[in-house]
Formats: C-alpha cells, sequence, structure tokens
C-alpha cells in the first residue's frame, strides 16, 4: 500500500518515528504540502494522512484510487466526509490522544493570568525588580483560585481532565454539557446562563459545531463577572472574537488565555493580538512530546485495522 503523508511537519518535526506507519505500506512523509500540489501527490497513493488540508468533493472526484483518509487530529472538518462516503473512501480520526495535554495547557493559560507571570517575568528580566515587587502588590494583583468557580463548556475527556484540575486546585466545578454524564464529587450540572453568571473561569472544551458557533457572543460576554477570566483551547469559532476583544479593552473581562483562532494564523489586525489582558498562543495545547508520539501510534493502528477489515475511529 502507498500512503502518504501531506502535511507530518507539525505532528513530527523531527523528534519522532513514523516507523508505525512504515511498517503498514511505502511511507511518503511532506511536512506541508500547498493546496495545488495535494492530487498531484496523492496519485498513487491508496492512504492518505493529513491535518488540515482540505479534501473536498473535487480532489476526491480525481483520486479514484484512494481508499482510506487518516486525520492527524480530532478535527475532520477539512474533510469532506458526504463525498468520502459516497466514494467509498474510508475516513478515521483519532478522538483520545491529548486531553491531558490541552487540559495541562488550559490550565497554564488561567495560572498565568491569575498570577502575572508574563509581565512580572519581563520585569524582572528587564532589571526592574522593584517595579516587578510593586505592580504584583498595587495594579497586579495574583488572583488565588481555591474557592473560585471554574465553569466547563464541554464534558467530554478534556472537559474531565480539566475538571480534575479545578477540583485539585480547590475550584467548586460547574458543568454544562448537551450530555450529562456522571462527574466528580464537587462538580455540578447547570444550564448556560447560571454557568456564565456564577463563574469565576469558563474553559471552552467544546467541539466546533453547528450548535456551538458563536456561542460565546457578545451576550454572553455581558453575562461573566467583570473579575471573570475565559479560557479558550476548543475552537476559535465557538467564541465571537471582536466582541471578546472589546470586553476585554473595555475591562467588562479580566483576562482571557486563547490558544485558537477562527483563522489560523490570524491576521496581523487581528481584534485579540493588541486586546488587554490576553495571553495567547499558536494552537499548540496539543502538542506535547507525549501525545504527538500517542497521536502517530494511534493513526498506524487505525489503518492497521482498516487494513484487516476492522476500520476503528470511523467517522465517514
Amino acid at each position: 500500500m502507498n500512503i502518504v503523508v501531506l502535511d507530518g511537519g507539525t505532528t513530527n518535526p523531527g523528534d519522532l518515528s513514523w516507523e508505525p506507519l512504515e511498517r503498514l505500506g511505502r511511507l511518503t512523509v511532506y511536512e506541508e504540502t500547498p493546496a495545488p500540489l495535494v492530487v498531484e501527490r496523492l496519485q498513487s497513493a491508496q492512504a492518505v494522512i493529513l491535518n488540515r488540508i482540505v479534501l473536498g468533493r473535487e480532489e476526491f472526484s480525481r483520486l479514484p484510487q484512494l481508499r482510506y483518509a487518516g486525520t492527524l487530529a480530532t478535527g475532520y472538518n477539512t474533510i469532506d466526509t458526504g463525498a468520502a462516503r459516497e466514494l467509498g473512501v474510508t475516513v478515521c480520526n483519532v478522538p483520545h490522544y491529548c486531553e491531558t495535554a490541552v487540559a495541562q495547557h488550559a490550565l497554564a493559560l488561567l495560572l498565568c493570568l491569575c498570577n502575572k507571570v508574563q509581565r512580572s517575568s519581563d520585569l524582572t528580566r528587564a532589571g526592574q525588580w522593584s517595579q516587578a515587587v510593586e505592580e504584583s502588590h498595587r495594579s497586579l494583583l495574583p488572583v488565588e483560585l481555591a474557592g473560585k468557580t471554574l465553569g466547563i463548556v464541554g464534558f467530554g475527556n478534556t472537559g474531565r481532565q480539566m475538571a480534575r484540575l479545578g477540583l485539585a486546585l480547590g475550584m467548586n466545578v460547574l458543568l454544562y454539557s448537551r450530555t450529562q454524564r456522571p462527574a466528580p464529587e464537587g462538580c455540578r450540572w447547570v444550564d448556560l446562563d447560571t454557568l456564565f453568571r456564577e463563574s469565576d473561569v469558563v474553559s471552552l472544551h467544546c467541539p466546533l459545531t453547528a450548535e456551538t458557533a458563536g456561542l460565546v457572543s457578545r451576550e454572553r460576554l455581558a453575562q461573566m463577572k467583570p473579575t471573570a477570566f475565559l479560557i479558550n483551547t476548543a475552537r476559535g469559532a465557538v467564541v465571537d472574537e471582536g466582541a471578546l476583544a472589546q470586553a476585554l479593552n473595555q475591562g467588562r473581562l479580566a483576562g482571557a488565555g486563547v490558544d485558537v483562532f477562527t483563522q489560523e494564523p490570524p491576521s496581523p489586525d487581528h481584534p485579540l493580538l493588541g486586546a488587554k489582558n490576553a495571553i495567547l498562543t499558536p494552537h499548540v495545547a496539543w502538542a506535547t512530546r507525549e501525545a504527538r508520539a500517542r497521536l502517530i501510534e494511534i493513526v498506524a493502528e487505525n489503518l492497521r485495522c482498516f487494513l484487516e477489515g476492522k476500520p476503528q475511529n470511523v467517522v465517514s
């Protein structure tokens, strides 16, 4: 079998091995593939592995030999699964590989906001020790999370990990999800209005769907306490980014930690890039070495199961 990885550079920049996939066929790996070269590079491939490359009906129709598409991610919104199904291409994703990493990153964003780590570090490195101390006692007052309320939107595996971290810090945890399921002691299920009104921290862990697009709207942000923080490691389009930037700049929200954007990379004039009290990272919450190694193993296992006629993690 000819296997082509179209954009493996972010998953494996050179510190890991593709050997699990090499065991299954002849493997070709590209760090990145420009859109005009996608079909050309897949001309002889029976299986494609991809991360953020778009595979639409047109691409599928020009690749009659293709039988399998595996994602290097949980999300698969760049693949036309309807066209894949019609043309007999099995699509598989990797639903469970980075929950711990993403929850850890969400907590890191929150702690940076609470302890003003970036500002204090910058001042200390610049030799402004006295100013750093003074600001920590006056304008950059640290926030203690014990006893505060953490609201979690989306209670899949990542949401569960985040709940455990919040409980470990002594926080009260509110939950909202489409489906309620057993939760650790100390958590309470509420509606969205209650969660946004009562939470000192709102952390987003929901998928991007028609229902969740724009979920954190201007109206939702207005429900939040002016002392509250918003953390988004889900998807950028879950949040009205312009409204969030405005709320931060007007002091109607204390801070935000954001790892995902509607457009990635964001344009130079993106409102969050200049927003006050925003900690921004470039969609790297998932990218611990441990998580990326698990990802490659599961991608290979998905393909192996497909070849044996027992596909797993099928989305189309």
